[in-house]
């Protein structure tokens, strides 16, 4: 909410503290200001003219040569391009030397040979925001009121030497949507008591019920409705006074009759809507609940097709306006109309909320019932509202209110203790600090020893339980004031087992050259089982976004795919990618998916590129693989895993392996079939997606330490010729299980293939490490473990030693 300063001043004729101050320390009671903006920083020498001739400038059609009285002894000339510039008219003029808004300085210049000493301004030369300036002028000059002085600082007649407080009003504080809202905040800041404006005293003529009856079909959609109604208006242009409040408000002047309504709901927020009430079609006004299907013109010129959740104001068979929303523009005060029927109501906030939403319409009024309001102030609202057209409209106030009230009234009463308050908030209250604390926020309070019992006013709907009393106790109190103190029992906080794993394969990935990728949950139905770990099912949203974003993933590499592809379109052809995030399962019924963590990753282009020391390297299977099975080593699961050929759809049918822990497939790594790459735009792309939440659940091998061996090592090599569907992971195990305690270390170092070999024939050749901690080995130990090894492979593979 946009504040001005001025406004504020108007409740506190001797607020001593600077805007900034004051926007300081309501941030510190609870309200966050976002900035505070003076309207006038970058203004000078703006005064008020008055246009005494105006003549077509005689070398150029879209420009006016203009004699301007600006308080001085000659009158100056302008040049003026604006085309509804006309003699007569007082006018804002920036004179030589001025500064506007941008850095603006105005200088004596020729326009088309003739000389121009000085500017007339528009509004946005001024710094008003276009959206927020009367539609009449939004295209050219503003024009004063006759009335105002000739020379006179137009700042001040404008309203600009004034500061902007812009207020984050958070949901539970729509109290501070109003001025008088506002006020009372203050008030409690500053210890000070606000002065409120009296509603205007006019006089009446004839009876409500003469003109119109109100009634409520569904009471719960409108707690209290009611209708006034003012004759013989002239509908005009507001007051200058009244139009730049709602300008610096940042809402748009549109005539003396709706800028009273949005005056007063800035001021009460209270919306009030007013209604031509000789269109209306009868003298009757039903709220009720829409039927399906049912439609209505609004005042923007849509047609609005209802529900029946919503609520509507109608004539007592057409709908007129959506209650609470927007009113219809068959209703609408236009400059002809004469008799005006004003609405105040107070609407249920979730037929509000609900129809503002459905129908994508978000208005001043909708925002305050949504989040709530005062349902005991509508009736001094609308009487203001009332007076005010009858006073600046030239109206009759008809005498009387029209209304349903179906409000119940109750008094909110909140009991607490002093020394509760003081053992939660760590204070040492008086009685008559306290006291003093509810004074400032205008409760009434009652104490009884240490009792305390607090009446709190319908304005703060918000406060409904003690803790509630300990917030405003302490916010006005100051959070500064509160001493700092250390709970009883401190313990250092820590890690679980599981997050310190998590970080632990993140600095593992990231240090192998892997950025971390963050990537939509939501996905496409047919990108949503792809590249899946297992068959299960993807779960559908009910009402998504778009067909792009309809179903939780299954999987992350697709994502990954997608993210690798927009950057190789971008020319950033080596990536990099992991990501250690979440997939969902659908289960049987309305029951909430299976959420589980997978850990997924992707290397595409060149892993070094070339420089003058080396030659570049491209990406490949085992680089993939020698990453992960270094992740899962560094959180204890060393040698824990085992890889099998496979094939799966979208993967390389000779270049894919599942892989296996505890007897179970928690993963794959591949690369991606050429085609897949193909349609994204890839070069040779490998990928890997493992299930983090077995690897993380899965016991760990226990570090053991031991001493560097004093005592040598020794190695042997063994070549062997075997079939070529025997697997090295199969050679390597048993080669394990047969060499005993004192093998440390298997390299295979040579894989070889030919003709002179056979076309079903390969060689492998291993380098064997053999140690003993405690001892120096013999040739005779390593010699006898290496023929067992022979031996069991002759049997086992029919391995040919070469």
């Amino acid at each position: 909410m946009l504040v001005s300063y001025q406004w504020v001043k108007e409740y506190f004729p001797n607020l001593a503290v600077s805007a900034e101050e004051l926007g300081e320390r309501i941030t510190r009671g609870g309200i966050e200001i976002e900035g505070v903006a003076y309207l006038d920083a970058e203004i000078s020498n703006v005064v008020v003219g008055e246009v005494l001739t105006c003549e077509k400038h005689p070398n150029a059609d879209t420009l006016n040569k203009c004699t301007v009285n600006v308080g001085e002894s000659e009158p100056i000339q302008i040049i003026c391009g604006a085309p509804n510039v006309a003699a007569g008219q007082k006018v804002i003029v920036a004179r030589v030397g001025a500064k506007l808004p941008g850095s603006m300085k105005i200088k004596r210049a020729k326009l088309r040979g003739e000389v121009s000493e000085g500017m007339i301004c528009s509004l946005q030369e001024l710094g008003f925001e276009g959206k927020t300036i009367p539609k009449a002028v939004a295209d050219g000059i503003f024009v004063l009121p006759n009335e105002v002085e000739v020379g006179a600082d137009a700042t001040v007649l404008l309203g600009l030497d004034d500061a902007i407080l812009d207020m984050a009003i958070t949901p539970n504080r729509a109290d501070a949507l109003s001025m008088t809202g506002v006020a009372y905040e203050v008030g409690a800041i500053v210890d000070q008591k606000a002065t409120f404006e009296a509603v205007p005293e006019v006089a009446t003529q004839g009876e409500i019920a003469d003109y119109i009856q109100v009634s409520v079909k569904d009471a719960e959609t409108t707690p209290f409705y009611g209708m006034q109604v003012i004759k013989d208006v002239v509908v005009k242009e507001s007051p200058l006074w009244l139009q730049t409040k709602l300008m610096k408000a940042g809402i748009r002047p549109h005539n003396n009759v709706v800028d009273i309504t949005n005056y007063i709901c800035l001021k009460y927020g209270q919306p009030l809507h007013a209604f031509d009430y000789d269109r209306i079609g009868s003298k009757e006004i039903l709220v009720r609940l829409a039927t399906n299907g049912e439609e209505i013109v609004t005042l923007d010129g849509e047609t609005r097709t209802l529900r029946e959740g919503h609520a509507v104001i109608t004539n007592g068979t057409a709908p007129i306006a959506i209650a609470g929303v927007m009113g219809g523009e068959t209703s609408e005060v236009v400059e002809t109309t004469t008799t005006v029927a004003l609405e105040g109501a107070i609407f249920a906030s979730s037929y509000v909320g609900r129809a503002s939403r459905e129908l994508n319409i978000r208005t001043e009024a909708s925002i305050r019932y949504d989040k709530g309001s005062d349902a005991w102030k509508v009736e001094k609202a609308l009487q203001h509202g009332a007076a005010l057209i009858a006073k600046l409209a030239g109206g009759t106030l008809v005498g009387g209110v029209a209304a349903v009230d179906n409000r119940e009234k109750t008094t909110s009463c909140i009991k607490t203790a002093l020394t509760r308050i003081n053992r939660v908030l760590g204070t040492e209250m008086s009685n008559a600090e306290v006291a003093a604390i509810f004074a400032k926020l205008a409760f009434e309070a009652t104490a009884d020893g240490d009792s305390l019992a607090i009446i709190v006013p319908s304005r703060r709907w918000d406060i409904t339980i003690e803790a509630d009393i300990f917030e405003e106790v302490a916010r006005i109190y100051g959070y500064d004031n509160i001493p700092s103190t250390l709970p009883n029992s401190v313990s250092a906080g820590h890690l679980t087992v599981e997050q310190a794993a998590k970080r632990t394969i993140r600095a593992y990935l990231e240090g192998a050259g892997l950025n971390q990728a963050l990537t939509y949950s939501l996905t496409t139905e047919q990108a949503a089982t792809r590249l899946a770990l297992s068959a299960e099912k993807a779960v559908s949203l009910s009402m998504p976004m778009s067909e792009e974003h309809s179903h939780l993933r299954t999987s992350i590499v697709p994502q990954l795919l997608k993210a690798a592809s927009y950057n190789v379109a971008r020319k950033n052809n080596s990536v990099a990618l992991y990501e250690l995030g979440t997939v969902f399962y659908a289960t049987e019924g309305d029951n909430l998916p299976l959420e589980t963590e997978h850990l997924a990753g992707l290397i595409t282009g060149n892993w070094h590129e070339n420089d003058w020391q080396k030659q570049g390297k491209k990406v490949d299977f085992f680089l993939l693989k020698g990453i992960v099975e270094g992740v899962v080593a560094k959180i204890g699961l060393k040698d824990a895993l085992e890889w099998k050929q496979a094939e799966k759809t979208d993967l390389h049918p000779g270049r894919t392996a599942s892989i296996w822990l505890a007897g179970e497939e928690i993963g794959y790594l591949a690369q991606v079939h050429p085609s897949l790459a193909d349609e994204l735009d890839l070069k040779e792309t490998y990928v890997f997606e493992l299930d983090a939440t077995r690897i993380l659940a899965s016991p760990k091998e226990t570090v053991v330490y031991h001493t560097i061996p004093r005592f040598p090592s020794m190695t042997r090599d063994i070549a062997l010729l075997v079939n070529k569907e025997v697997s090295q992971a199969a050679l390597e195990n048993e080669i394990k299980t047969q060499a005993g305690k004192l093998l440390t270390n298997i390299q295979l170092f040579d894989i070889f293939e030919g003709e002179k070999l056979g076309a079903d024939k390969k060689s492998m050749a291993y380098t064997l490490t053999f140690l003993d901690p405690e001892r120096t080995l013999t040739d005779e130990e390593v010699t006898k473990a290496n023929q067992a090894i022979v031996t069991a492979l002759e049997t086992k593979f029919d391995a040919v030693i070469r």
